[in-house]
């Protein structure tokens, strides 16, 4: 498992992994294991690139330590019981994706929502329920018992910092929150009716997953790489 410091985006853990691999090493060693049809021991990996036993340990334990690699221990020679001898440490691929974007995009989401959305009879407004189906799925995974005593600023901080996570970029005020980022940004700019609709679906059903009640959604004059929604407090409450 990937370990992460607080409130730290994926996109920051996946910029780390990368990272591991600017060492020659460390991809070369990556490569070898990844060109494999099964799991490699460290003495495989190790005459595979030329390197010394103790080198390739280091650099597999790191590789494996941001995710890159998994690590299973079995006999390789295949034998049970006493005198078989101690498993050895294997290394294969891990299954991890990396994605890297700066500033955050999330292209995938969109897809995956609108495919769901063209195997319905009426995919136009299908997406719309789709989408917000989604945001209340991320909202309630986010979701805390104490979210409906929350105050309605502490719920528009606690929304932001969950679509923080999501790449929005929230800008936190007193009664607003203005999303700086577009995680749709390309798409928008060629089809911003569609995906700013879906956009703000997803959204409503991610604070409704929350349960911020006390904070709503408006769509905003279109600025360069923003999000088309901010949230806003309602104004019949208090702080």
């Amino acid at each position: 498992m990937i370990q992460r410091g607080p409130g730290q985006p994926p996109e920051l853990s996946d910029v780390a992994a990368v990272g591991a691999l600017t060492d020659p090493v460390r991809l070369a060693l990556y490569e070898y294991v990844a060109g494999q049809a099964d799991a490699v021991s460290r003495d495989q990996a190790a005459e595979g690139i030329g390197v010394d036993r103790h080198i390739a340990a280091f650099h597999l334990d790191r590789l494996a330590s941001e995710g890159l690699l998994d690590i299973e221990f079995r006999r390789l020679s295949g034998k049970q019981g006493p005198g078989a001898g101690r498993p050895a440490k294997l290394y294969s691929r891990s299954a991890r994706q990396i994605q890297i974007s700066l500033p955050p995009r999330h292209y995938e989401v969109a897809a995956r929502l609108f495919a769901e959305a063209l195997t319905t009879e009426n995919p136009a407004s299908a997406l719309g329920e789709i989408a917000r189906a989604h945001g209340q799925f991320l909202g309630a995974r986010a979701w805390q018992p104490q979210a409906s005593k929350l105050s309605a600023r502490r719920q528009l901080e606690r929304a932001a910092t969950v679509l923080t996570e999501y790449g929005y970029e929230p800008a936190v005020t007193s009664r607003q929150a203005t999303l700086r980022n577009c995680p749709f940004d390309a798409l928008a700019k060629d089809y911003r009716p569609v995906v700013c609709a879906m956009n703000r679906a997803l959204i409503d059903g991610l604070l409704s997953g929350l349960g911020t009640q006390d904070i709503t959604t408006a769509e905003q004059q279109r600025r360069p790489g923003h999000c088309c929604v901010m949230l806003t407090r309602r104004a019949d409450v208090a702080s």
